[in-house]
């Protein structure tokens, strides 16, 4: 475990050298929020409390989307590409032969990614949020302990299903119509857009069940103290169920990468 808390490591410092890039990052993040925030003011004005939502907490719902973007990987893993081509070259060979296991090695590195852009490019446009608008902020100190968890188990999720995205490569003469498909599910499933409790009917049960909704639709919930309680555990259940299943499935794609590997080799 050493080894992959040292990738994890590397992983932040990794990116803590592109400071520039943060910064743009940032700057980038705070201007969507205030498109958006505008955006929601107005639909909320017309339409109050919708989805369950009062003015406050649909302003919080904007910045949390703003915080969580990167550090989720709502719009990408931030590793599929330098993975699938690795793919493409045949060093992913070299990884597979190394004592040490792939998916845990870039799970190790995503997350270390994740945690810096969460401090580097999500407190800041989240506190000029807070600092603009009225926003909804936790009652309860600890609801920041349990949206950090949430942010965690979502950040699993989101390399898990990236890391599927993926290996897709080993099969695919080319992977970009996979993640494609996977970015754009990412920014309408997740609830980017609009809360998936505004989705009406049938739409919106299913996308509550998806496992994009762990990236951001439920540490929102978390964050606005929506699922207290038992209500907590059912949503870490839900995001750790849904890590648990989709990095089983990467595991049996990478254990079919790696016959292919040795057969294409031998």
């Amino acid at each position: 475990m050493r080894l992959y808390a040292a990738v994890a490591a590397g992983g932040f410092r990794r990116h803590a050298t592109y400071r520039v890039a943060t910064a743009a990052g940032v700057f980038t993040n705070t201007v969507f929020g205030f498109i958006l925030a505008f955006t929601y003011i107005a639909l909320w004005d017309e339409r109050p409390r919708l989805g369950g939502y009062d003015m406050s907490e649909a302003l919080a719902y904007v910045w949390i989307g703003q915080a969580l973007l990167a550090a989720c990987g709502l719009m990408g893993g931030g590793f599929e590409d330098e993975l699938m081509e690795r793919i493409r070259t045949g060093d992913i060979a070299v990884d597979l032969y190394r004592p040490a296991d792939l998916q845990l090695w870039w799970l190790s590195a995503a997350l270390g990614r994740s945690g810096f852009l969460l401090l580097g490019r999500g407190v800041a446009p989240l506190a000029v949020g807070a600092l603009a608008f009225d926003i909804a902020l936790p009652e309860q100190s600890l609801t920041w302990l349990a949206f950090l968890l949430s942010v965690a188990l979502g950040a699993v999720v989101s390399f898990a299903v990236w890391f599927l995205v993926a290996l897709s490569a080993f099969w695919l003469m080319d992977g970009q119509g996979v993640v494609q498909v996977a970015w754009l599910s990412g920014m309408f499933f997740s609830g980017m857009l609009l809360p998936l409790h505004v989705f009406p009917g049938a739409l919106g049960e299913v996308a509550r069940v998806l496992p994009w909704s762990s990236m951001l639709q439920v540490p929102a919930d978390v964050f606005l103290e929506k699922r207290t309680g038992w209500g907590l555990v059912e949503a870490y259940a839900f995001q750790g169920g849904w890590a648990l299943v989709l990095l089983l499935a990467g595991r049996a794609l990478q254990a079919a990468a790696t016959r292919r590997v040795v057969v294409q080799g031998g």
